[in-house]
C-alpha cells in the first residue's frame, strides 16, 4: 500500500515548533500528536511555567512567550502555570548558590503584574492560567512523601547545576531537590501534551515525562528554547541588572536593543524574538550590521509598543546619534588598531582619550556621569561594536564626543 503523502499543515506546524528550538524530545512523538490533534480536532495542551520571583517580565521571558504565541496561532491551547508554590522554593536552574525561599506575600505581589505582562504577548482568550498552589496546597505530608518517592537522590543530583555546586563546595538545600518533581507534577495535573522551557530547564521537563508515565498518561513532548544574554554576557535576569523589561518605554527599549545585542548574536535574536523570515534575516546580516541592528530593535519595539512608537523611537535614537547636544560636537575616529572588532566601552573611551584610563571610565560610570547616545551607562564593560557608529558619548552636561 502506498503511504499517504505528508500533510502540509503538519509540516508547517513542525516548522513553527522547531524554529529556534534547541532540544526536542521526541520529534516523532510531536509529529504523531500533531496528526492526532488534526484528526480529533482537539488542540494540543502546551504547558509553560513561570515562577513570579520578580515583579516584571523581560525579553528573556519573551523568547518563550513569542514561541507560545506562534503555537496559539496554529490553534493549540497554552496552559500557563503560574508557580506560586514552586516560587517558594526557587528554581535551582542556573544558580550557583542557595537562594532563600520567597514568602507567599512577596509572590502574590509579583503575581499582580505577571499575567498582565504575559498578556502583552499571548492571546489570553486561548490561554488557561493555573496556579500550582491549586494542587500543592491540598497536599498532606503523606502526599509529599509519595511524590518524593518517585525519584532517587542520585537522579536528582545528575542535573548539571547540582554537580557543579557540589564540586565547588557550595551548599544545596534539601528543598531544592523537590523542585524538579514539583514542576513535573504540574504536567500530570494539567495533562500536558507538550512542555516548553529554556535550555536550563530540560532536566525539569524530563521529570514531567517520568511522572506522567508513572500515572498512566502519555509522556509530554519536551522542547526548549535558548537563553538570551544581557549586555554583560550573562543570562538575562532582573537579579543581574542586565534585563530589558517588556514594559520599558519605546525609546529606552529601542536604545537598549541597539546597544545590547552584539553583532554575533543578531541572527539568534531575529530568530527568537521576531517573525522576520529566515531568508530575509540572512540578507540583512549579509549587509550593514548597524542597519540590521536598527531593524531588529524596530521589530521588537514595534511588537510591544506598536509600529508608530517604534518609528518615533528610531527617529529619536538617530537624532541623538547625530550629536544632539549643546554647542559643537567633537568627532574622534574609531581606533584603527581595533578595526572590525567589538570592545568594552571603558577600553574604547580610554583608547580615544575621552577618559584618562579604564579605571577612570569605571569611576565615572559608577557616578552615572557617562551617557551613550543620551542614555546613562550602567556598565563600563558593555561591548561596543564599530558597526554601531556613529555614537555620541557625553562625559558631562557640556562635553560631547561623536565617535565615527
Amino acid at each position: 500500500m502506498t503511504p499517504a503523502p505528508p500533510d502540509p499543515r503538519v509540516a508547517e506546524a513542525l516548522a513553527v515548533f522547531r524554529r529556534g528550538a534547541v532540544d526536542l524530545i521526541e520529534p516523532s512523538e510531536l509529529e504523531a500528536r500533531l496528526v492526532a490533534s488534526r484528526d480529533a480536532r482537539r488542540p494540543l495542551r502546551v504547558k509553560f511555567g513561570m515562577d513570579p520571583t520578580s515583579p516584571d517580565l523581560h525579553l528573556g521571558h519573551a523568547v518563550q512567550l513569542l514561541k507560545l504565541r506562534a503555537i496559539q496561532e496554529l490553534g493549540h491551547r497554552i496552559v500557563l502555570i503560574v508557580g506560586d508554590a514552586t516560587a517558594m522554593i526557587g528554581d535551582p536552574s542556573g544558580r550557583n548558590k542557595l537562594r532563600p525561599p520567597l514568602s507567599r506575600a512577596a509572590i502574590d505581589a509579583n503575581l499582580a503584574t505577571y499575567v498582565e505582562q504575559a498578556g502583552r504577548v499571548l492571546d489570553m482568550s486561548s490561554t488557561e492560567v493555573r496556579r500550582n498552589s491549586e494542587w500543592f496546597d491540598r497536599m498532606r505530608f503523606e502526599d509529599v512523601l509519595k511524590l518524593l518517592g518517585r525519584a532517587t537522590v542520585a537522579r536528582m543530583l545528575e542535573r548539571d547545576t547540582f554537580e557543579k555546586r557540589m564540586a565547588e563546595g557550595e551548599p544545596i538545600g534539601v528543598h531544592e531537590l523537590l523542585y524538579p518533581l514539583m514542576q513535573g507534577w504540574d504536567s500530570v495535573m494539567v495533562e500536558a501534551d507538550l512542555e516548553l522551557g529554556g535550555t536550563d530547564q530540560l532536566f525539569n521537563l524530563l521529570r514531567g515525562r517520568d511522572l506522567q508515565v508513572q500515572e498512566g498518561q502519555a509522556p509530554q513532548v519536551c522542547f526548549t528554547m535558548p537563553l538570551v544574554n544581557g549586555a554583560d554576557g550573562r543570562k538575562m535576569s532582573k537579579s543581574y541588572g542586565n534585563a530589558i523589561g517588556l514594559t520599558e518605554p519605546p525609546f529606552e527599549m529601542f536604545q537598549k536593543l541597539v546597544r545590547t545585542v552584539p553583532d554575533t548574536a543578531l541572527a539568534d535574536w531575529f530568530t527568537l524574538l521576531t517573525q522576520v523570515p529566515e531568508g530575509e534575516v540572512r540578507a540583512l546580516l549579509a549587509g550593514d550590521h548597524r542597519a540590521a541592528a536598527l531593524r531588529l530593535a524596530g521589530e521588537i519595539t514595534g511588537f510591544f509598543h506598536g509600529a508608530q512608537a517604534a518609528r518615533e523611537a528610531r527617529e529619536e535614537y538617530e537624532r541623538r546619534a547625530r550629536g544632539a547636544g549643546p554647542g559643537d560636537v567633537e568627532e574622534r575616529p574609531w581606533p584603527p588598531e581595533f578595526a572590525g572588532q567589538s570592545m568594552p566601552l571603558a577600553n574604547l573611551l580610554a583608547a580615544l582619550g575621552i577618559v584618562s584610563s579604564t579605571s577612570d571610565a569605571r569611576r565615572r560610570v559608577q557616578a552615572k556621569s557617562i551617557r551613550l547616545d543620551g542614555a546613562v551607562v550602567e556598565d563600563a564593560l558593555i561591548p561596543v561594536s564599530q558597526a554601531r557608529l556613529p555614537m555620541v558619548v557625553a562625559t558631562s552636561k557640556t562635553k560631547f564626543v561623536r565617535i565615527v
